[in-house]
C-alpha cells in the first residue's frame, strides 16, 4: 500500500484503525503531502493534507504539534491519484482525461492522462478535489459531471448517469459500460449553432444546491424535472453551473438533463 496515497474506505473497518495510526505516524514527519481518496458511482474525491508535525500525544491525550523544517510543502495531484477512477468511466476506450474541481478555489481544470497539477500547502492546510472521467461524445463535445459543488463530496449526489449521442446511437447507460466507439475531441472549444442536437446527458441527482459539470461546449439547454432552467457557463474553464432549488420529493431524485 502506498502510504502517501490512502483509500479512506479501507480504514473504515475497525481492524484497520491501528494500521492507519502506524502509517500516519510515519507520514506526519516524512516531509510529504498526505493524499486520501475515495470513490462514488461516477466520480472520485481526493483530499490533500499537509499534516507535518501534527500527531496524537499518548501522554497528554490530545493532538500536539511539533516544529517542522518547512512551513510550506509543494507537491502535485493527478487523476490517477484516485486509484479506481477508471471504474467510474465505465468505458474501455477511456483515454484517462479527467475534469478536476477544486473546492477551495472553485476552479475547474482538465488533466490529461498522467498530467500533474502543482500545489502547495502550509502546515495544517488542506484541499479537496472532485475528480471525474471525461466522456467524449463527438468531435469538440465532451462532458464530465461533478455533482453538488457546494459539498466536499460533490459526486456523491449523482445516482444515475446516461449519455445519448446524436446520429441514432443507442442510449448508453454507464452502469452497463459504454458500448460505442470513442472519438477524438479537439482541444478548441466549440459551440453548437445549428439546430442539430449533438447529444444529451441525463442524470439522477439527490439533494439540492449548486450542480456543476464540465462541458467543452456551451450547452444548448438545461432541464431539471422537465422544466427548462437557467444556467451559467464559463467558457474559460468549461464549468456549467445550474441550481437545484429544492429537495426532490420523498423517494424520488431530480432528473437533470443537459443538451449539447
Amino acid at each position: 500500500m502506498d502510504k502517501k496515497n490512502l483509500n479512506f474506505s479501507y480504514f473504515l473497518h475497525p481492524r484497520n484503525v491501528e494500521l492507519l495510526g502506524i502509517l500516519l505516524n510515519q507520514i506526519l514527519f516524512d516531509g510529504s503531502l498526505l493524499k486520501i481518496w475515495n470513490m462514488n458511482k461516477f466520480t472520485g474525491v481526493l483530499g490533500v493534507y499537509n499534516c507535518q508535525g501534527a500527531a496524537w500525544n499518548n501522554i497528554e491525550r490530545k493532538n500536539t504539534f511539533h516544529q517542522t523544517k518547512n512551513e510550506v510543502l509543494t507537491g502535485a495531484i493527478r487523476g490517477r491519484d484516485v486509484h479506481l477512477i477508471a471504474e467510474a468511466a465505465m468505458d474501455p476506450n477511456w483515454d484517462g482525461n479527467c475534469a478536476v474541481y477544486c473546492h477551495r478555489t472553485g476552479e475547474l481544470i482538465t488533466l490529461p492522462y498522467n498530467a500533474a497539477l502543482p500545489m502547495s500547502l502550509k502546515v495544517l492546510e488542506h484541499d479537496i478535489f472532485t475528480v471525474t472521467p471525461i466522456k467524449d461524445l463527438a468531435p469538440g463535445f465532451s462532458f464530465a459531471p461533478l455533482g453538488l459543488i457546494n459539498m466536499f463530496n460533490a459526486g456523491g449526489a449523482i445516482e444515475g448517469l446516461k449519455y445519448e449521442v446524436k446520429g441514432g446511437a443507442e442510449l448508453l447507460n454507464l452502469d452497463d459500460g459504454y458500448k460505442g466507439e470513442s472519438s477524438c475531441v479537439s482541444e478548441q472549444r466549440v459551440e453548437n449553432y445549428s439546430d442539430e442536437l449533438v447529444g444529451k446527458v441525463s442524470m439522477e441527482v439527490k439533494g439540492c444546491g449548486k450542480f456543476g459539470a464540465y462541458s467543452s461546449a456551451k450547452p444548448r439547454k438545461c432541464i431539471v424535472d422537465a422544466n427548462v432552467v437557467e444556467f451559467v457557463y464559463d467558457s474559460d474553464s468549461s464549468l456549467v453551473i445550474l441550481s437545484l432549488d429544492s429537495m426532490p420529493e420523498e423517494g424520488k431524485l431530480h432528473v437533470v438533463e443537459i443538451e449539447l
